[in-house]
């Protein structure tokens, strides 16, 4: 039973779909199936009930997720430990000024707990760079938010919030118990300056153009609401003074919370440190 057989069986596990799985891992679906298939026979045991729309655990199944992630967790830890004896101990992690999520704060525990050999460096971005320095060569890795320009990039994203139109407590809709982007149809937005990420810039304008003040970090986009009465957005369920609301969008797809590194670049530290993240943030 190889290592990378069993991270094929986690990834297909935890994802509880083989596309899904496939795209997590980089790798195109029917030698995914394959690996699966070999493991089962090899262990002589059915790991997943499935069916058209995914699936399922069975009970060997769980057993084995459980022992696979200890034996990945254990081989984590060696491998990083040994690059960290070659020097290799610093991981830089860009953040997007979300180091208040509680997925964050549960990886940093978790990480400090597993290599409390490893310097972690982190770059705060602001908003007008969601790759948070990636592409610059500033950071290792980046805990951020799609959608962005992901060409060579690995992305795997660790959760996807509902998000909400920000207006002032004052304001007729701040009452509403849901908006749909029409409602809001002729409102000043913030904007994002020119040469900021195209997808980026559309997802958080709600996929048209608009009018407003140009901002770049989150103060700023919540000072543009407090002063102008411009309208903002942002993730629900994020701490915002008494003098503003957040109101659902229903129209508008999630936010998707997700890890980044450069394609192709891997090591044993940033492996870990991605599955490490996929755990805080299922949690």
């Amino acid at each position: 039973m190889e290592l990378r057989t069993l991270r094929y069986f986690v990834a297909v596990a935890e994802e509880l779909h083989f596309g899904r799985a496939a795209a997590r891992l980089c790798m195109s679906q029917p030698p995914l199936s394959r690996a699966i298939k070999q493991l089962e026979a090899d262990l002589g045991a059915s790991l997943f009930e499935r069916s058209p729309t995914g699936v399922a655990l069975t009970q060997p199944g769980a057993t084995l997720l459980t022992e696979a992630r200890a034996l990945l967790d254990r081989a984590d830890q060696v491998r990083v430990r040994v690059a960290a004896a070659a020097g290799a101990s610093v991981l830089t992690v860009g953040m997007l000024g979300d180091g208040a999520d509680r997925g964050a704060q549960r990886l940093a525990a978790a990480h400090r707990r597993r290599h409390p050999e490893v310097e972690v460096r982190i770059r705060e971005a602001d908003l007008t760079d969601p790759t948070c320095g990636l592409r610059a060569g500033l950071v290792d890795v980046a805990l951020t938010r799609a959608p962005f320009d992901e060409t060579g990039l690995a992305v795997h994203e660790l959760r996807a919030d509902p998000v909400g139109a920000v207006l002032r407590a004052d304001d007729p809709l701040a009452g509403r118990d849901r908006l749909a982007l029409a409602d809001l149809a002729g409102r000043r937005w913030f904007q994002f300056p020119e040469g900021t990420d195209r997808s980026w810039r559309s997802y958080w304008n709600g996929g048209e153009p608009r009018e407003g003040p140009i901002v770049r970090g989150v103060a700023e986009c919540v000072q543009a609401v407090l002063w102008s009465g411009t309208v903002g957005m942002a993730p629900l369920g994020h701490d915002l003074s008494r003098e503003l609301a957040v109101v659902p969008l229903t129209d508008m797809a999630p936010s998707r919370v997700v890890v980044a590194w450069p394609e192709g670049h891997a090591s044993p530290l940033l492996q870990s440190f991605v599955r490490m993240a996929t755990a805080a943030y299922r949690s």
